[in-house]
């Protein structure tokens, strides 16, 4: 599997809109570096997600071997530390389809840091490559709450004192439909996480641990 050709034009509209929703919201937007909230606790990924992280450990590795090394580090070591409870297929990273997996994976890994984390520098290590969930965290986006209703969410630590006129004049269009195009290229319908991706998938827990 490889990244399509539209993906840099997905990541330039993402970085576009951002930029933009980052202009108008000012201060409100309390994003910055060292800001590390976001960064912790697992979700699940898209293949063209994963595939992208690894095309961003290909360039890390080319131009700093030593941080990719720990991103990489950093990452065998929360799977060995969360593997034995993941819910799906812990050598290949594919998180479980049935009801009982997504159940289990609400309360999974919750608080553990992103293996991307420096945690020195609090800076995401491939940040350029980071997956559609980091790119919507922030700014004001649409989304359909569990009511089904849609309305617009952000950051808890943003916007803080704004009334809905001014979070509305931020809101971060997301451009879906050539989302949706890009995962019909990548044809991969499974999920995984984070960590699983920066190592490229197909990781053998039990020969890791029994390695020491």
């Amino acid at each position: 599997m490889s990244l399509p050709a539209g993906d840099s034009q997905l990541v330039q509209i993402m970085d576009a809109n951002l930029a933009e929703a980052a202009r108008r919201a000012g201060p409100l937007l309390a994003c910055r570096l060292g800001c590390t909230q976001c960064c912790h606790g697992v979700f699940a990924i898209h293949a063209l997600d994963a595939e992208r992280l690894r095309a961003g450990m290909q360039a890390l590795r080319a131009e700093n071997p030593a941080a990719a090394e720990a991103v990489a580090g950093r990452a065998r070591a929360w799977i060995a530390e969360f593997g034995d409870r993941f819910p799906g297929d812990p050598a290949t990273g594919r998180l479980g389809t049935t009801d009982a997996d997504r159940a289990a994976f609400e309360g999974f890994a919750n608080d553990a840091p992103c293996p991307a984390l420096d945690p020195a520098a609090g800076r995401c290590e491939v940040y350029a490559w980071r997956p559609m969930t980091c790119r919507v965290f922030g700014p004001p986006v649409r989304a359909a709450g569990e009511d089904g209703e849609e309305g617009l969410g952000h950051c808890e630590l943003c916007f803080i004192g704004a009334d809905s006129e001014q979070v509305a004049a931020c809101e971060m269009p997301v451009p879906h439909d050539l989302e949706a195009r890009l995962l019909e290229e990548v044809a991969d319908g499974s999920e995984t996480v984070v960590a699983y991706a920066l190592i490229g998938g197909g990781f053998d827990l039990k020969r890791m641990t029994e390695a020491g």
